[in-house]
Parts: C-alpha cells; sequence; structure tokens
C-alpha cells in the first residue's frame, strides 16, 4: 500500500533528477506516511548511538507548546543529500562522518576572519534549547527542541564589513565519508545564504544539538543553522565555511532549478510550488499517523511577529 496522497504524486514530492534515481520509492513512500511508525532496523539505528550531552537551558521565548516530534523521526527521516537521497539514508549511513577534529573557517567580508574548532563553538556563548517548528518544502513538518544560540553571537565576534550584505555557507563534501556526493544530483559542495538581516535575526539559530545531545550525524553533525521561518533546506549542514560577501551567493537548489527552489526560500502557503501546493502540510510523527488531518500552513512557518518586517516592500511571490 502506498501512503502518499493522492493529489500529490510521488514524483512531485521531490525534485524529478532525485526521483527518478531513488532505488528503494517503496520504503519511501511507506516512510512518507508521515506517523506510520518506520522500518525496525532503521529506528534501532537511530537510537542506537549514546550520544554527548549538553547543557542547555531552554529559553521560554521558543518554548513551543505543540507536541514534540518524537527522536525517532526526527534522527530518522530527514534529507540529507550527501548521504543518499531517501528519507532513510542519513540515518543509514552517516555514521561514516568524522565530526571530530572539526572547524570552520570565517571569511570574507569581515575584520577579524578566523577559523574555529568545534569545542570554541561550543564555548562562544551559552547553549539555549529552543523549541521550532519545521517545514519542508515537500510538505512535511516536524516540531524540534534544537540547541545552540543565535548566530549574531558568532557574526558580531568576526565584525563584518559595511559591504558585507550577505552570508554564505558552505557544507562539507567529501567523497570518502559522504557516498551522496559521488552523485551528480547537485553541484557540491552544498551552499546555501541568507541576507545580512536574516542571518542577524536572533531566530537564526547556530546549532550544535537537538533534544539535549549533540548534533546526530543524519541530523548535519556537528555544527548547522536552523532558519524556522524558511524551508528546511535553507538550514546548511555539517559547515565547514562561512563566508561574509557584498554580492547575493549561488546556492545549491537555486542552481539546480531557480524556477522551484527561490534564494529566499520563506514559507509560504499563497506561493506554490511549481508542482504542488504548500497551503497545507503533514506533521510526522502524528500518533493518527496516515490518519491524521493536514493542518494548514502558516506565513513564514508562524513566525511571521519576528521576521516579516524584513521583507517589507516586497513582493514575496516574485523574490519567493
Amino acid at each position: 500500500m502506498r501512503f502518499i496522497d493522492k493529489t500529490i504524486l510521488a514524483s512531485d514530492i521531490t525534485p524529478r533528477a532525485v526521483f527518478e534515481n531513488r532505488r528503494n520509492l517503496i520504503k519511501t513512500a511507506a516512510a512518507g506516511g508521515f506517523g506510520m511508525a518506520l522500518a525496525p532496523w532503521f529506528s534501532r539505528q537511530a537510537l542506537a548511538a549514546s550520544p554527548d550531552k549538553l547543557a542547555a537551558t531552554l529559553n521560554p521565548a521558543f518554548a513551543e507548546k505543540e507536541g514534540l516530534t518524537p527522536y525517532k523521526f526526527v534522527t530518522g527521516y530527514n534529507n540529507f543529500y550527501e548521504f543518499g537521497t531517501d528519507k532513510e539514508d542519513p540515518a543509514a549511513h552517516a555514521g561514516s562522518l568524522q565530526t571530530r577534529p572539526w572547524t570552520v573557517s570565517i571569511e570574507g567580508l569581515v575584520k577579524k576572519p578566523m577559523t574555529l574548532d568545534i569545542d570554541a563553538l561550543l564555548k562562544l556563548a551559552p547553549i539555549e534549547e529552543r523549541i521550532y517548528r519545521m517545514r519542508c518544502v515537500e510538505g512535511w513538518s516536524m516540531v524540534i527542541p534544537w540547541d545552540g544560540y543565535s548566530l549574531s553571537k558568532l557574526i558580531n565576534k568576526v565584525e563584518p564589513l559595511g559591504s558585507a550584505k550577505y552570508v554564505e555557507f558552505v557544507s562539507l563534501a567529501d567523497r570518502k565519508q559522504m557516498p551522496g556526493v559521488k552523485s551528480n544530483i547537485i553541484e557540491w559542495p552544498y551552499r546555501e545564504g541568507l541576507r545580512m538581516d536574516e542571518a542577524m535575526n536572533p531566530l537564526t539559530l547556530l546549532t550544535l544539538g537537538l533534544y539535549g545531545e549533540v548534533l546526530p550525524k543524519q541530523n548535519g553533525a556537528p555544527v548547522r543553522i536552523v532558519v524556522p521561518w524558511k524551508y528546511g533546506f535553507k538550514s546548511a549542514k555539517s559547515i565547514v565555511k562561512i563566508r561574509f560577501t557584498e554580492e547575493m551567493p549561488k546556492t545549491s537548489w537555486s542552481q539546480f532549478d531557480a524556477r522551484e527552489y527561490g534564494f529566499y526560500s520563506n514559507v509560504n502557503p499563497q506561493v506554490d510550488h511549481p508542482r504542488w501546493s504548500q497551503a497545507m502540510e503533514r506533521r510526522i510523527g502524528d500518533p493518527k499517523g496516515m490518519f491524521a488531518p493536514k493542518i494548514k500552513t502558516q506565513m513564514f512557518n508562524g513566525y511571521g511577529d519576528q521576521v516579516a518586517s524584513m521583507y517589507t516592500g516586497m513582493d514575496l511571490k516574485k523574490y519567493y
């Protein structure tokens, strides 16, 4: 039995090049039941590790009242194409990722370029836990307790020049550790970017963990960003370089197909993806499983009070 909505074709819920190359479509469709139990092996795999704990204090300003997505779904159903195109591939293959030693170079239009290792990043600011709603461009969503601190704290440390208008994030692309990098789905390494005011917004999180533990490898260890008012692919994983630029950086999915993946990619139920509606979503891990009703997608994923002012006067159908 296939649990994909009849109104959305299987080929529509992922880029066409990825869909056409999928090896395990039936297994993926079963995982797409949005709440059905995952395959026993891959659930065990996601839970088998004994990750280090993080001393994270819940920030009451981001204590989302919605029920959290169970850990097994957060760590077992996600996109991380460096490890494969199926939703379960990251959990199955990310064990090969070596997260220590790890350094992040910060360069470009800054007064104080520097290279920081993961321990320095962990100590740069107090670690907060923030519960964010996350929305994927494919139409599914989760509620996740992320651990980290506002990216602005790191940005202030390097002192950007006045000419810096954008921030580019570059992810690791190592063919030896990441089997998905051998594919030609996108041009590696994975690149994402934000406008400077977006990067400085307090919501933008330099993320080092989830559920009070260091980031699992399949979720972008050891350091990623989380931008909760944008579709999930904007939150770059396993970052090795942060570069400040004057010109808008080229981003991986926009280069793949700019018609489908714009630079801003704000969650917007009024702007449909060319191949499906963005007005509704499915919440992964809902106990009702495939029978759970869809929920309405909120503008800016519900974070409009904190971010809408950044886009005043912009045509968000043009700058999608």
